[in-house]
């Protein structure tokens, strides 16, 4: 019997280690083309379909220069890779150009405040992306095995892009760390004792390593206190927080702080580089902590570093 067309999608995708975002994201924009073009199957359509599609999104749709890429993307992927057609055409196609902004970058008493009206262990989450640069996913899924004391570091497993990276981890966190650490294990005592859960594991680890989903290593540091189903195995198990829970935290601080700026977690990671870069730090060190391939991309913070404005003086301020 010949598989749906959506089961070849999600099989490629995992066979390619893929997060679960991805797939979710490819599906959802695979599915929409389809229904745009009247059900008809892709084998069927080509490039004035495809070139019809992202024109809708962008001109009666008005997405985001993004959102449109998303779209190209989980498109291209769909024919290249799932029904292994050649399409030189689609090289053609103009990707919508992602407009560059200046990042949200908070003053160092605003974190201060921001952290200091948040709840436990959201506070903690929120050290961490300002103390160690990390993305809002990335301080969730760090595990027990990745936090070193010693060293006084914090090893970033399969970060954007698939790539590992090594960055600080502040001494103001390590308490806190530590008591996390602890509910984290005691988390993982309860499921032992009840022969229940354990930590969800990536890719296949859980087969290859049947016990590894009890060994406290593996442990999400910042576990969630309620079992949930992985949507991919059907297993239930623990899982880390999740996002919308240190996002919302993180609105409603902001507002209680009457901070004006658009506060969101990722403002944070862009308070580490620029207070870094204002510091002193040299560019290529704050370049391999945030995990950028590309030193333009860090860049970005020296417009912002400072006075702002590239540093200039009004000449209205001048005598």
């Amino acid at each position: 019997m010949a598989k749906r067309l959506m089961d070849q999608v999600r099989e490629a995708i995992r066979a390619r280690h893929y997060s679960w975002k991805t797939e979710q994201s490819y599906a959802h924009w695979i599915r929409r083309y389809i229904l745009f073009h009247g059900k008809r199957h892709p084998k069927e359509m080509g490039k004035t379909e495809v070139e019809a599609y992202l024109t809708y999104l962008a001109v009666d749709r008005n997405v985001a220069a993004s959102t449109q890429n998303l779209a190209l993307a989980a498109i291209l992927f769909l024919y290249r890779e799932v029904l292994d057609i050649k399409l030189p055409w689609l090289d053609d196609v103009v990707r919508a150009k992602k407009p560059a902004r200046i990042p949200t970058v908070l003053e160092r008493d605003e974190v201060h405040m921001i952290i200091a009206r948040l709840p436990a262990p959201q506070d903690l989450v929120v050290r961490l992306l300002y103390g160690s640069g990390l993305r809002l996913n990335e301080a969730l899924r760090l595990r027990i095995k990745d936090v070193d004391f010693r060293r006084r570091e914090l090893i970033i497993r399969d970060g954007k892009g698939g790539k590992d990276r090594v960055t600080v981890l502040a001494d103001a966190c390590m308490e806190g760390l530590q008591a996390q650490i602890a509910q984290s294990l005691q988390l993982l005592a309860l499921d032992r004792s009840l022969r229940r859960g354990g930590v969800h594991l990536p890719h296949a680890l859980s087969r290859k390593y049947p016990n590894a989903q009890f060994e406290s290593g593996w442990q999400y540091v910042f576990a969630s206190r309620r079992l949930s189903l992985e949507p991919r195995s059907g297993l239930v198990g623990r899982h880390h927080l999740f996002e919308s829970t240190v996002q919302r935290a993180v609105k409603r601080a902001a507002r209680e702080c009457r901070i004006r700026k658009p506060v969101s977690c990722h403002a944070f990671r862009h308070s580490f580089a620029t207070h870094l870069l204002e510091s002193g730090a040299d560019i290529r060190t704050v370049q391999q902590l945030l995990g950028h391939s590309d030193v333009r991309t860090t860049m970005i913070y020296t417009h912002v570093i400072n006075r702002g404005a590239l540093g200039a003086r009004s000449p209205l301020d001048m005598a």
